[in-house]
């Protein structure tokens, strides 16, 4: 199983920089094996109603990608319901101080190391760097400039 944060698909509806790099890496990957959590889709709804009270997307468009994102992840992916060993184990990866953790990113990471996921992907830098500490099988799966 291959999980994925909201980092690494935001792009897929997004334009970003690295969308055409994220996009050709998804599509390259095998059916079937491809996971988010429930908590991805809520963070996903997250990043477009701040985009919409920083003034960076027209509501209209937002609830357009919003739609866009839900389409993408009935045809492509398995999603994951959080639950209690999931929260503990987010819990637990909250007091690994040195992680510098936020609780979205723990518990992403909690859900996809509970279900020993052969990757987690990711273009947040400091989960990546937590996920490491970890020792969870964090990756960036694309090459980023700079």
């Amino acid at each position: 199983m291959l999980y994925f944060d909201t980092s690494f698909l935001a792009p897929l509806i997004l334009q970003e920089p690295t969308s055409a790099d994220v996009e050709k890496f998804v599509t390259g990957l095998p059916a079937g094996e491809l996971a988010i959590s429930q908590w991805t889709r809520i963070e996903f709804s997250s990043l477009l109603a701040r985009e919409v009270r920083m003034g960076g997307l027209d509501s209209r468009v937002a609830r357009d990608a919003d739609a866009q994102f839900d389409a993408l992840v009935a045809e492509s992916f398995i999603v994951l319901l959080p639950n209690a060993d999931d929260f503990d184990l987010a819990r637990q990866n909250l007091q690994t101080y040195e992680a510098g953790l936020r609780a979205g990113d723990a518990l992403h990471l909690a859900i996809a190391a509970n279900r020993r996921a052969d990757a987690i992907y990711s273009l947040d830098k400091a989960l990546l760097k937590a996920g490491k500490l970890l020792g969870v099988p964090v990756s960036v799966g694309i090459r980023i400039a700079g």
